[in-house]
């Protein structure tokens, strides 16, 4: 893991770590209506499997000293318009990474990895019918 981003400070250095970016944007993302959730791949599912929570699951960023880069890849909830998923999703992550750490964000990648559908009873109407 990188040192991350250190600003200068009358009083000392102050240091973002990637990881905080991570996590921000994480959220961000999640906050959007429409994303189910983030794809982690086999590693995110191992840390949920052993009952730790990947606050930064499937999310990469990339920190400069101004600048961040970032690329999600998401879970998007079926019967959601994609493309209007995606921009509410780079708008907020933008917005979150910008206003708590100063990084100006130059990318939000957004990577739709797949469709989440709602859970179906266990029996249909019309089998109960019968």
């Amino acid at each position: 893991m990188s040192e991350g981003r250190t600003l200068p400070s009358e009083l000392g250095a102050i240091r973002i770590a990637d990881e905080v970016v991570s996590i921000i944007a994480g959220l961000a993302a999640t906050e959007v209506e429409g994303v189910a959730s983030m794809s982690g791949g086999i590693v995110g599912g191992i840390a949920e499997a052993l009952g730790r929570k990947n606050l930064s699951k499937g999310v990469k960023v990339e920190v400069g000293e101004q600048e961040a880069a970032v690329d999600l890849y998401l879970i998007v909830g079926y019967g959601s318009r994609i493309p209007d998923v995606a921009w509410t999703v780079q708008e907020n992550v933008k917005k979150a990474i910008e206003t708590m750490t100063g990084l100006a964000v130059v990318n939000v990648n957004v990577h739709v990895q797949g469709v989440s559908f709602p859970q179906q009873k266990d029996k249909e109407p019309e089998e109960e019918a019968k």
